[in-house]
């Protein structure tokens, strides 16, 4: 929502201010080659494809994982059916953070927020009965994304498929981590080696697969405004090219296959400005400080999630309207993935029925309006182009304070960015306290609880988690002790080698069945565990 100040002037969601009227003054001196250029062409403002979604609209995915591998695979299955073009998993908070489902940090998160994978029979599980070679998968998986990309290729491996035929990505965005949501493993510098060991295993294992997805959205559920998802996105996103580079890596080697995440909320204006801004500086990053001449490497790429921070558990059928016009303002901004919430998320897991409706949503706008028929349809719009240019510059300045500190990885170090979102989110909640940020159903257009619909939440199985624990016990008893323990060596020596890339050993410890804990287990040995400062 734009925000009222006390002279009657309203703020966008970063704080920019809105204009009751845009006019021709508003681009005076403005060259809409410079800033525009085409369709498909830089600084692409326009989108990143000269077609967009005139030729076919975008890969619509729905984020699903719960429960155990088996329970999610009948729930992709169902998607499948139901018009889903690429899944989207979620991972357990154990899996997330490099622990068995036996372990004792997992105990009561076992599959509750995603599924359990534990090793090769999960993944396994997972996808079975899914073609592989022909669908793209995108995981959700950051600090152990290494280990769960070779887990998928194992199994692709498993069903024929080539590792040159595989489409995806892994989000392998730990930076964000630090920053926003804790689920990191390792500390910062050996967590970008395991980034830029990833880039250069599917540069030569994978080519056709994404090996990052530079993260904005979990910031901004975390309460970034706008300018500061993209600003703190875009910095992660330099110091991974950084890393890269300085292991040795030509930056339009790697470069075509970075991809951003985004989220979409219902300031829908602000929204489309701040995706064509975006695009306009990475283009412009790419090229000037890293000398990028693949027009590939210079593209800002990005899936897009309507903004699960903003569903409410009050008349939670009202998040079927809210998701609509996210979703719209991720179209209309160019998104080349699209994931819609479900109204239900507030409240549990997503219900298969609410799941099916949100990916209704996505059909509807492919099919039923004309969003598809053109182009960029706000392209020179006074308003869009004017919001366009006060997202970019104040995004540059926050980049610049990022600079100022080092980079990055030095600013998540002394807590720049978690401390700027969390001033932000604070802001956020005392404006939706006092009433000057209206959220519909909560603080205002309020119902009763007795005329509420009952609401039957979909829940997992309290046995779940002793029967992943069976299924492990059964798992170490079967197989080759002596080879798991020299996979795991193997990959004990690589991490301490920094020449060495930690991906082939690591892939040889799974394929002996190693557990993603074992193999978390061997690294922590070697680099440590992370420990944020504001816990010491």
């Amino acid at each position: 929502m734009t925000r009222p100040t006390d002279s009657g002037r309203r703020l966008s969601e970063s704080g920019l201010p809105v204009e009751p009227v845009y006019g021709p003054e508003a681009q005076t001196g403005w060259d809409p080659a410079a800033r525009l250029g085409e369709p498909g062409g830089y600084p692409f403002t326009r989108g990143v494809y000269p077609t967009m979604y005139t030729g076919r609209p975008w890969t619509v995915r729905q984020y699903a994982g719960f429960g155990t591998a088996a329970e999610s695979n009948a729930r992709y299955r169902r998607l499948i059916e139901h018009g889903t073009t690429g899944l989207s998993v979620a991972f357990d908070l154990p899996t997330q953070m490099g622990y068995d489902s036996d372990a004792p940090q997992a105990a009561g998160e076992v599959g509750k927020v995603g599924v359990a994978v534990d090793s090769v029979a999960d993944m396994r599980a997972l996808f079975d009965g899914i073609p592989l070679g022909e669908v793209s998968t995108s995981m959700t998986i950051n600090a152990p994304a290494a280990l769960l990309l070779l887990l998928y290729q194992i199994v692709a491996e498993e069903q024929g498929v080539a590792p040159a035929a595989l489409t995806g990505t892994v989000q392998n965005d730990v930076l964000k981590e630090y920053i926003a949501r804790g689920t990191y493993i390792f500390p910062p510098q050996p967590s970008l080696r395991l980034t830029a060991d990833i880039f250069r295993y599917c540069g030569t294992e994978l080519p056709r697969w994404n090996t990052i997805s530079i993260s904005g959205y979990h910031m901004a559920e975390a309460g970034a405004t706008p300018v500061q998802e993209i600003a703190f996105t875009l910095a992660n996103g330099i110091a991974y090219v950084r890393a890269a580079v300085a292991a040795g890596m030509d930056v339009d080697a790697f470069a075509p296959r970075l991809s951003f995440f985004f989220v979409a909320r219902t300031t829908l204006l602000e929204e489309v400005a701040k995706f064509r801004a975006a695009r306009r500086i990475w283009a412009r990053v790419m090229r000037e400080e890293f000398g990028a001449r693949n027009p590939k490497s210079q593209m800002l790429r990005f899936h897009t999630q309507t903004a699960g921070v903003q569903l409410t558990a009050q008349q939670p059928e009202v998040n079927v309207a809210r998701v609509t016009v996210q979703a719209l303002a991720a179209v209309l901004g160019g998104t080349q993935s699209l994931h819609t919430n479900s109204y239900d998320e507030a409240l549990a897991l997503p219900s298969e029925s609410a799941a099916r409706l949100a990916l209704r949503t996505q059909q509807v706008l492919a099919h039923e309006t004309d969003v598809t028929a053109t182009v960029d349809p706000f392209a020179g719009s006074y308003a869009v182009e004017s919001l366009t240019d006060d997202v970019e510059e104040a995004v540059l300045d926050l980049m610049r304070r990022v600079e100022d500190r080092g980079g990055a990885v030095a600013a998540v170090e002394q807590g720049f960015q978690k401390s700027e979102i969390e001033r932000s989110a604070y802001a956020v909640a005392q404006e939706i306290e006092n009433g000057d940020r209206v959220v519909v159903g909560v603080n205002r257009f309020r119902t009763e609880a007795a005329d509420e619909k009952p609401y039957v939440p979909l829940t997992v199985d309290p046995g779940l988690e002793a029967a992943q624990a069976r299924r492990l016990e059964r798992l170490r008893a079967g197989r080759d002790a002596t080879a798991v323990r020299s996979g795991l060596d193997a990959l004990r020596r690589a991490a301490a080698r920094e020449e060495d890339n930690v991906l082939p050993p690591m892939k040889e410890a799974l394929r002996a069945r190693a557990t993603l804990g074992e193999v978390c287990d061997a690294l922590r040995e070697v680099w440590g565990a992370y420990e944020p400062s504001d816990a010491l």
